[in-house]
């Protein structure tokens, strides 16, 4: 008995997921904008940006039958992924350092 593994994806309007990522990019915008100071609500703010950015690729990927934008989305957390550990790895520093990771003293580290 041969099973079919085709799924039927019905036709939906981009503009509806386009607009969803819009959303999203403005509202990450609007978070680093909005708390300079906190720094893990700025992280938070950039990886919502990424989601946006991601979104848009299975988006396009979808409406142009073209795996490459999946591909692309697939890479998108791998990335975001070491530049969190980056991230945290020179927060890690500065709170051993300065004893404090406010924005406001990053601009004093010297490399």
């Amino acid at each position: 008995m041969l099973i079919s593994l085709t799924f039927h994806v019905p036709e939906t309007d981009p503009i509806k997921y386009f607009t969803f990522s819009m959303i999203i990019s403005i509202l990450g915008i609007r978070g680093i904008l909005l708390n300079r100071r906190n720094i893990p609500i700025m992280s938070m703010s950039i990886e919502s940006m990424l989601l946006a950015v991601n979104s848009n690729f299975l988006v396009f990927s979808v409406s142009s039958d073209d795996m490459m934008g999946q591909s692309f989305a697939s890479l998108v957390p791998t990335v975001a992924a070491a530049e969190s550990a980056i991230g945290l790895a020179i927060f890690v520093i500065t709170f051993r350092v300065r004893g404090t990771i406010a924005v406001e003293f990053i601009n004093s580290i010297q490399g």
